[in-house]
């Protein structure tokens, strides 16, 4: 069974955050780990284009949320949590946000973006070239990296990382695998990666 499949049987054919049943599409959770349907939802057109583009978020759509946020599946109650975040000057979203509950790994998730923290609080990820790093980049490596514990091998100059993560509280730090090994890399070490244009 696909995954878009597997995922409008559990949602019902609808989207999991609106409840919408028309032009739902399969939204990936970022950042991606493994993939799969535990990092995805049923979204919308109107759900998963609001994610994407902040500036198109209208309020009153995501009223929504007071009932998706008590979903069973965590890649569903962490974009609830997230979008509660964007819109808690609204008032309403932080009253919600007070009755949440999420367990710690799915929180974990839910902050990765930093999309709950203010412009104050957020820590700026650059690569050795001053490029902004965001969760999901692909980046490269510029210099041989000895990787310690559970391979001990040397990372090699030019080797691409795929799906970093942001360490929130350093901004000298992300992370990412290599040879399947979780990893912490120094920013000053890598050089993100641009999608090639055709």
């Amino acid at each position: 069974m696909s995954i878009v499949s597997e995922l409008e049987a559990r949602s019902g054919h609808r989207c999991e955050l609106c409840g919408s049943a028309n032009n739902t599409a399969i939204h990936q959770v970022k950042p991606v780990n493994i993939g799969g349907i535990d990092e995805s939802l049923l979204a919308c057109f109107t759900c998963s284009s609001q994610i994407e583009n902040p500036e198109t978020t209208d309020a009153n759509h995501w009223r929504c949320l007071n009932d998706s946020m008590w979903s069973e599946y965590d890649s569903v109650k962490v974009v609830a949590w997230r979008m509660l975040h964007r819109l808690k000057h609204e008032g309403w979203p932080q009253d919600l946000l007070d009755m949440m509950y999420l367990e710690e790994s799915a929180e974990k998730w839910a902050a990765a973006t930093g999309e709950h923290l203010n412009d104050d609080e957020k820590v700026i990820h650059k690569d050795a070239n001053g490029a902004l790093l965001s969760s999901g980049d692909t980046i490269t490596l510029t210099k041989d990296l000895e990787v310690k514990g559970g391979g001990n091998f040397t990372a090699k100059r030019g080797t691409a990382v795929r799906n970093i993560s942001l360490t929130h509280d350093n901004a000298e730090h992300i992370e990412g695998r290599i040879n399947g090994i979780a990893i912490v890399i120094l920013t000053k070490f890598v050089k993100k990666s641009f999608p090639k244009e055709f």
